[in-house]
């Protein structure tokens, strides 16, 4: 098995990157510095023709979209207790959590992110207002695990929805809606950033100030 990771700090690769430090495998890590668009130039397009990141490389193969990497990376280390064995009912919970996060949450994300420069400017705030609100009913949903007793988001278990769910809080850190604003949701917070895992992706980052 071999790996090769195209990221940039903090974007949609930090879950990706977090994961193949918590799996614990060998891997090379390559900076995509998108402030100056290296993710446009050709070389990165004939990896990932969307000309986002994260692209992992598997074996001489490039692959793309951070949800679904982790999936793969999952299954290909099924040893590593991130994600519930097949055909368990536990199992069926974490599909249906996977693609909540990833086709309610994340989206309502990059809505806010891109607000002004994917659409007209004039409509960014109610863009932005609209998109708070729908991140804010996923805080509510996560709220109702963690209130159940449970200290991950599947149960007594950390897994790859806490990856992802932390990567998309931190995105909320400078929004109306920021998850550390929620009792419930800071407490479960400061527990996963301080997973020795979770300490060494933001070394390798260079990231900082978040929870503060």
């Amino acid at each position: 098995m071999s790996y090769t990771l195209f990221y940039a700090p903090g974007a949609a690769s930090m879950a990706v990157h977090w994961m193949l430090i918590e799996l614990d495998v060998p891997f090379e890590a390559v900076l995509v510095d998108i402030d100056s668009n290296q993710q446009r130039n050709q070389d990165y397009l004939r990896l990932n023709p969307t000309g986002r990141v994260p692209t992992l490389v598997v074996d001489d193969t490039p692959y793309g979209e951070s949800v679904a990497l982790m999936m793969l990376l999952a299954e290909r280390h099924p040893g590593s207790g991130l994600l519930p064995e097949p055909e368990t009912a536990q199992r069926a919970e974490w599909l249906q959590l996977t693609l909540y996060i990833a086709n309610t949450l994340m989206p309502a994300m990059r809505d806010w992110l891109y607000a002004a420069k994917d659409g007209d400017p004039k409509g960014a705030a109610a863009v932005k207002a609209l998109a708070e609100k729908r991140i804010s009913s996923v805080w509510d949903d996560f709220e109702a695990r963690l209130l159940r007793g449970q200290t991950y988001l599947m149960g007594p278990t950390f897994g790859t929805v806490d990856m992802f769910a932390i990567m998309l809080m931190r995105w909320s850190r400078h929004m109306g809606c920021a998850a550390t604003a929620r009792p419930v949701l800071r407490s479960y917070i400061n527990r996963i950033c301080a997973l020795p895992s979770y300490i060494e992706v933001n070394v390798r980052e260079g990231l900082s100030g978040w929870p503060s």
